[in-house]
């Protein structure tokens, strides 16, 4: 069983930034793919970027790509998404999710993902 505990959320204005950070338990960390997803009052929730094992391998979805970077730190099992330049339509609950490899599915999909966190709520005023 894999843990993930999301922080750093919270409410900025337009064109401000946020990280949040997902802090993950187990020893197998390293060898996973982790993804951050977001879902807005009354939508589905829906991709935002995700990283390989190593880091070698970046995805993002087209919305957030140029202002959001996807990170982590396998010496603290943490994955991070800095998030810049904020709009209004990026509010929503994030998530993170970590795929061990045991379900088949791309990044993009919410359905290769095994293990995912409560959410934290971002919000960004106009």
């Amino acid at each position: 069983q894999v843990q993930l505990v999301e922080s750093g959320g919270g409410l900025v204005q337009a064109g401000g930034s946020l990280r949040l950070s997902c802090a993950a338990s187990g020893r197998a960390f390293s060898t996973y793919t982790m993804g951050w997803f977001r879902q807005a009052l009354g939508k589905e929730r829906a991709f935002v970027a995700a990283i390989n094992w190593n880091g070698g391998r970046l995805y993002y979805t087209d919305s957030v790509k140029g202002r959001f970077t996807i990170s982590r730190d396998n010496a603290k099992n943490t994955v991070y998404l800095q998030m810049n330049s904020l709009k209004p339509e990026d509010t929503a609950v994030y998530y993170c999710a970590a795929s061990t490899g045991a379900r088949s599915g791309s990044p993009y999909s919410e359905g290769g993902y095994d293990y995912w966190g409560q959410g934290t709520q971002v919000t960004v005023s106009s």
